[in-house]
């Protein structure tokens, strides 16, 4: 049962929520350059399992790491932290 608290886990914004019980997650990080020591803003997009169909577009939510779902959905949701306005 520890194995599963050491699963990654990301938060960022719901891009997509078109397709049954998934959304589209997009996750930014700012990394610094090798060379020139300048932060960039670099972004991934994850699909993830959603249950209850409850995020719509805007929503911050918080995913983690789990077994593969299909062939893209590597993730679920853990919780929507903010709901979008």
């Amino acid at each position: 049962m520890t194995e599963r608290n050491l699963r990654k886990e990301r938060s960022g914004k719901v891009v997509s929520n078109k397709m049954n019980k998934s959304i589209t997650v997009l996750v930014e990080s700012k990394m610094k350059h090798p060379i020139y020591g300048k932060f960039v803003s670099k972004s991934t997009k994850f699909m993830a399992h959603d249950e209850n169909n409850d995020c719509n577009i805007g929503d911050t939510v918080r995913i983690q790491e789990t077994r593969p779902l299909s062939k893209n959905k590597n993730w679920r949701l853990v919780e929507i932290i903010e709901r979008a306005k």
